[in-house]
């Protein structure tokens, strides 16, 4: 609600049960009077054309109408512009349903008492075919001092008028709707809204050329032209309700679209320049001059009666209104300059200006009655005791949330199925694939109609069937879905947590989603090997009892290690994946997990941390603790961060070479036509030998690409099972609080999903970034740097450090949360070699090591993998720095065969042809061989 209300200056109700619309008020010099006072000029639906003539001296309402005309037609819309060739002077343009005509307002001077008389002359006028909406005008094609004119029908056609002669017409593509036109000298555009919630501009010389007919009678009988292409598209995903341009001195040209909701601001060549979400109904906009350089300044009427003022995306002024202005102008008057004027569906019709008259409301005076303070004094404390009772254990905030109207229960299975159904299997596997069953049951309140449920799982789990669609859910009769889940791809999940949500409609008419998780068993992708005695890396965590008897804590993962005495197990991922031995000390209260690979050890240490909860929560040991005391593995996990980088940036630089070799192949392609096309044979000049070799290049970029991909999210997968192992070690090392594990989960996001625009690294080095100068800062000096925009580093070392820092000042005692006492401060080591720890099946010796544990990208789940060198492409236009060395080297982290990645390094190498062979004049292409 505004205080302030706009001050009127002219009024008048026009006519009696008329109705208005947009494109009905127009303000301008009509009638080319040389003082320049602008008159008010009305169109109603009931085809009567008033032009008002106000004057704030004049008591007398009638002696303003200067022009009053009725017609047969209604008005649709009235302009005025340099609309006759025979004169440059300004005209009326009037528009009904089925015809445009223009006319000349001119004066009469007169000897009697009222003064001078207006007379409407008409000059011209044009019959449309086809039902009118609306129209534009201004110089197009270019030619200065007159103003050509442009009518949208109801089915989107648009008929161009060079004043007295018709030029041509064509259909704007996709038109189902009309919407509002405006028209963009600078550019010799039109811009309009279609009814696909777009923006469009289509420029002058286009629409022209798109109308192949000739004569009037056939472009106005459409009915074949060339294909009409828009110069630009902008979505805005709302209904445009109209457009205004500012074209003014100080202010770059730009584009103003009323939205239902929203105001975009465009440039004339549509880009966006900013976006102001309403939180009311808007219903008309007006530019006008801006005071200061580069503001835009506009008015805003909405439906609550208020007129508002911005610049840019600022609110300067709001005043109230008596009644919803359905278009606004700003014209200057006989004494008064820059008065608002206001029109609304009615017909009431107001010239105003902005004021500071507050509109305040004052509450009717209440009857005096007299107090009785001992009566107050008794009602206060029988109050106050009250509400003591009752706040003794009350919750002070409020629980906010409602019953949804529907609910997911999710029960999964203990067991795994007897008989395997999985399906599509893309893993090696000597064995069936596990499965286990999921029941999925639904309950709801009402009866709820097409529901449709999905279940997400991760990668590389997957399900028999992720989505369905009930037609109906009765609240008597619960309904009941079995998926099973199963592991489908090559790869380490790195979390046993599916994802259950259901989108349904509620009954209120909104659209509603509930959400459910669930844990899956982890032998679904564990099964039980016997125990390695060496591995390449190890981790080991304290507890404050005594080891227990590991085949008491995984009884559904012994296999053949049933029989053992309990101190070691080992676990294989499905599919020939890496294997992972977990050992108990007998004599000490400590756990070791080792591997061939670093991130494989997240769901077994997972696993026993879990379990071994469990398991002394049930003995009554509330005081049970796991502590992590050894190096950080922080240098394997670094390697993890490179690897995935580095894909990040092979996929960008393949992409760029790949646009770069597309674009050679059309040059090509034109110049062979060309020469093809010549009636004088010419010699190809090896162009035939050139669009062979490029395109051979564009099939192994392609295969590249595809490649690269495929590695990409295989090292997404593992640098997210290396955070979350990460992060679970941080927290049994600095013994966090369940708020602080939420703020580093958060910090050091395990979810790294593939985006071109913002990755991984830049999101986490901006989270840690954060932290370390808020609420781990050391000093004062480190709240001051503002943080830098989300780009794709150059290199991983800012994030490594950061990362590090991070580390280290948890190690210091320092809390991820404001208010909590800082702890004992740790060492923080990190490893820094490698080393292969032989251990026995009887004996453990849990020693720390200095060196050891660190993950090398060239091992692959315990293999080594030999980098190949690059294929060949070529360099003409390639700079010496995007050399493609480190580019098309792909290497999957994967689970196949060193053969089968050499054979498809091989078969990507073949598609690459040696133009060199081929000709003198090629472009130059090295190829080299590919090893293993």
């Amino acid at each position: 609600m505004s205080l302030f209300k706009t001050r009127d200056w002219w009024s008048t109700s026009v006519g009696e049960e008329e109705d208005f619309d947009h494109g009905c008020l127009c303000t301008a010099n009509v009638d080319n009077d040389l003082g320049g006072c602008d008159k008010i000029i009305i169109g109603s639906f009931q085809g009567i054309l008033r032009i008002y003539i106000p004057n704030s001296g004049n008591t007398n309402v009638v002696e303003d109408v200067a022009v009053e005309q009725a017609f047969k037609q209604p008005i649709l819309q009235v302009e005025v512009g340099r609309f006759s060739s025979a004169a440059d002077n300004l005209k009326l343009a009037v528009l009904h349903p089925r015809k445009l005509a223009v006319f000349n307002v001119s004066v009469i001077s007169g000897t009697v008492e009222h003064g001078s008389q207006y007379q409407l002359t008409l000059l011209y006028e044009h019959i449309l075919q086809r039902t009118a909406f609306n129209f534009c005008y201004g110089a197009f094609g270019g030619i200065q001092g007159k103003d050509f004119l442009c009518v949208q029908s109801m089915d989107g056609t648009v008929f161009i008028f060079e004043q007295e002669s018709f030029a041509f017409s064509c259909f704007l593509p996709g038109a189902l709707l009309p919407g509002p036109i405006k028209y963009i000298s600078r550019h010799d555009t039109f811009v309009t809204t279609s009814s696909s919630w777009k923006v469009e501009a289509y420029r002058y010389q286009v629409l022209a050329v798109a109308s192949e007919t000739g004569s009037r009678e056939e472009t106005l009988n459409i009915k074949t032209g060339k294909k009409v292409i828009a110069d630009w598209t902008f979505n805005i995903g709302e209904q445009g309700l109209d457009i205004a341009i500012v074209e003014y001195p100080d202010v770059s040209t730009s584009i103003l679209i009323l939205g239902e909701h929203s105001i975009f601001c465009l440039s004339d060549t549509g880009t966006l320049r900013f976006v102001n979400k309403l939180e009311y109904d808007p219903c008309c906009i007006l530019p006008y001059a801006s005071l200061s350089e580069k503001c835009i300044n506009f008015l805003v009427g909405s439906h609550t009666k208020s007129l508002l003022v911005y610049q840019d995306v600022t609110l300067k002024w709001m005043a109230k209104m008596e009644f919803v202005p359905l278009q606004v102008q700003v014209a200057n008057f006989k004494g008064l300059r820059a008065g608002i004027v206001t029109l609304s569906q009615s017909g009431h019709l107001k010239v105003m200006y902005l004021g500071t008259d507050p509109s305040v409301f004052v509450p009717p005076q209440v009857e005096s009655r007299d107090i009785n303070y001992a009566t107050l004094d008794a009602e206060i404390a029988r109050l106050m005791k009250h509400v003591k009772s009752k706040s003794a254990n009350s919750v002070i905030t409020p629980s906010l949330k409602t019953e949804d109207d529907l609910s997911i229960n999710v029960h999964v299975s203990p067991n795994l199925d007897d008989i395997s159904l999985a399906s599509e299997v893309k893993l090696k596997e000597e064995k069936p694939v596990p499965s286990v069953t999921v029941r999925i049951q639904m309950k709801s309140r009402l009866v709820l109609e097409m529901v449709k449920l999905e279940i997400h799982c991760p990668w590389p789990l997957a399900c028999n069937q992720s989505d369905f669609t009930l037609t109906e859910i009765n609240p008597n009769m619960p309904s009941e879905t079995f998926v099973a889940v199963f592991q489908r791809f090559s790869g380490l999940p790195s979390h046993m947590e599916i994802q259950i949500s259901a989108t349904y409609t509620s009954a209120m008419g909104g659209r509603r989603v509930t959400m459910t998780k669930a844990q899956l068993p982890a032998r679904l992708v564990l099964k039980p090997v016997f125990p390695v005695k060496t591995a390449v890396h190890k981790l080991t965590i304290d507890t404050n009892r005594a080891a227990v008897n590991l085949n008491d804590i995984f009884p559904d993962l012994l296999g053949e290690n049933a029989d053992g005495q309990g101190a070691a197990l080992a676990f294989q991922y499905v599919g020939a994946g890496p294997v992972v031995t977990l050992l108990a000390s007998k004599t000490s209260q400590r756990y070791r997990l080792q591997s061939d690979s670093f991130e494989s050890m997240c769901l077994p240490l997972q696993e026993l941390v879990a379990r071994l909860n469990s398991h002394f929560k049930k003995s009554d040991h509330s005081d049970f603790r796991i502590t992590f005391d050894g190096p950080l593995p922080l240098q394997e996990y670094f390697e993890l961060v490179d690897t995935h980088y580095n894909y990040r940036c092979n996929a960008h630089k393949c992409k760029e070479i790949l646009a770069q070799r597309a674009s050679q192949f059309r040059t090509i392609q034109k110049r062979l036509l060309t020469r093809f096309k010549d009636k004088t044979p010419a010699p190809l000049q090896h162009l035939d030998t050139l669009l062979e070799g490029t395109y051979r290049q564009i099939l192994a970029l392609t295969d590249a690409v595809n490649e690269n991909w495929s590695a990409e999210q295989m090292t997404a997968n593992n640098l997210s099972s290396g955070t979350s192992l990460l992060n679970l070690l941080l927290r049994l090392w600095a013994d966090m609080t369940k708020e602080e594990v939420k703020v580093l989960d958060s910090t050091l996001s395990s979810v790294v999903n593939p985006s071109d625009d913002q990755g991984w690294e830049e999101s986490v080095d901006a989270a840690i970034t954060l932290l370390l100068r808020t609420v781990m800062a050391k000093s004062g000096k480190e709240l001051s740097v503002n943080p830098s925009p989300l780009t794709q580093p150059e290199d991983t070392s800012k994030i490594k450090k950061h990362i590090a820092l991070f580390c280290d000042r948890i190690g210091k005692g320092t809390r991820l949360v404001d208010g909590l006492k800082d702890k004992k401060e740790k060492t923080v080591h990190i490893t820094t070699s490698k080393t292969t720890v032989e251990t026995s099946e009887s004996m453990i010796s849990m020693e720390q090591s200095d060196g050891a544990d660190i993950l090398n990208p060239k091992y692959k789940f315990g293999r080594k993998v030999n980098k190949g060198k690059v294929f060949g492409l070529p360099q003409q236009d390639i700079q010496e720095d995007d050399a493609l060395s480190s580019i098309l080297q792909v290497s999957l982290h994967g689970r196949g065969e060193p053969s089968q990645d050499l054979e498809s390094q091989h078969h990507i190498e073949s598609l690459v042809p040696d133009l060199d062979s081929m000709s003198d004049e090629s472009t130059t292409y090295f190829l080299d061989e590919s090893q293993q």
